[in-house]
């Protein structure tokens, strides 16, 4: 039913002023609009509604997540605009905090300002339709 339904994701934010800067600036995303209940953003053809909240409760988990071609070129371009990466004592990462998964697609884990797991992953081929 919805397979041919464009995609609109969401998060949540108790600054939209911090958040719209680290969307945009430091992540790069083309600022839509900045409305009275969300700042929306185009993340490469999908709607990016960040809603504005006074208070939320923090999730132990991944929210939103983008494929990159070179994890590495990744992580470094995103650390010199100050975005530090997590370490879990849970799963065995690189230097840098990169899982590597058995079928060699790589995974590094970083944080918005409001605490929302954001990710990035490297995968070892295009996954099936």
């Amino acid at each position: 039913m919805l397979g041919t339904s464009k995609l609109m994701a969401f998060a949540a934010t108790r600054d939209a002023a911090r958040a719209r800067t680290f969307y945009a600036e430091v992540l790069g995303l083309r600022l839509i609009a900045d409305e009275p209940h969300a700042v929306v953003f185009d993340a490469n053809g999908t709607m990016l509604r960040l809603q504005k909240v006074p208070d939320f409760p923090g999730v132990g988990h991944t929210i939103l997540g983008w494929e990159v071609a070179d994890i590495n070129a990744a992580i470094a371009g995103l650390e010199r605009r100050g975005v530090s990466f997590e370490r879990y004592d849970v799963i065995p990462a690189d230097d840098k905090g990169v899982w590597t998964v058995p079928d060699g697609t790589r995974i590094a884990w970083f944080k918005d300002p409001d605490g929302n797991t954001l990710s990035l992953t490297q995968l070892t081929a295009s996954p099936s339709a």
